[in-house]
């Protein structure tokens, strides 16, 4: 199986469990949260279908390690997933975080 796929299913995955399994946050019950998301893919598909077009690419990937699916445009929905883990990985650090620093305060 691809490289990059894999990765990408295992930062999606170790970071949905470790918000459900340990942090609970509840941050996937947030309406902030979701629209945050939604500006993040949205200037996501701009920025990366730019720089991933097959027309002209600037970024290549090797057809070898990821999926070889590409949604909008000719963006790797791996793309996405990765996102997805970065982006709500760092929410949820800045969450326990901040939350570890409220209870220091008090």
């Amino acid at each position: 199986m691809p490289e990059y796929t894999v990765l990408t299913v295992v930062a999606v995955v170790v970071v949905i469990a470790l918000e459900l399994a340990w942090l609970r946050t509840g941050i996937f019950r947030s309406a902030q949260y979701w629209a945050a998301m939604a500006i993040v893919f949205f200037f996501q598909c701009l920025v990366d279908g730019w720089l991933t077009k097959l027309s002209d690419p600037i970024v290549l990937y090797s057809p070898t390690q990821f999926s070889g699916i590409r949604f909008p445009w000719d963006i790797p929905i791996e793309d996405f997933g990765f996102g997805f883990a970065m982006v709500t990985g760092t929410m949820l650090g800045w969450l326990r975080l901040g939350s570890k620093e409220a209870r220091d305060d008090a």
